[in-house]
């Protein structure tokens, strides 16, 4: 089990270090974004998103 978030947590640092390197205006234009966005729709959207990856993770995982 830890062995499975440490292998979680090491691709979450790859995707995003991978987004930084590749797309960096990008990014800032998304981080502005993010600070325009009500924080009502943010916490929707990373609740949404946070269930959705135990989801995935259940149903991969069984």
């Amino acid at each position: 089990m830890v062995t499975d978030i440490l292998l979680a947590a090491a691709l979450v640092l790859f995707f995003e270090g991978a987004l930084y390197a590749l797309f960096p205006d990008g990014m800032k234009r998304m981080m502005v974004s993010a600070l325009n966005t009500p924080s009502h729709l943010l916490r929707i959207f990373g609740l949404v998103s946070a269930i959705l990856g135990v989801v995935f993770v259940w149903l991969i995982r069984g």
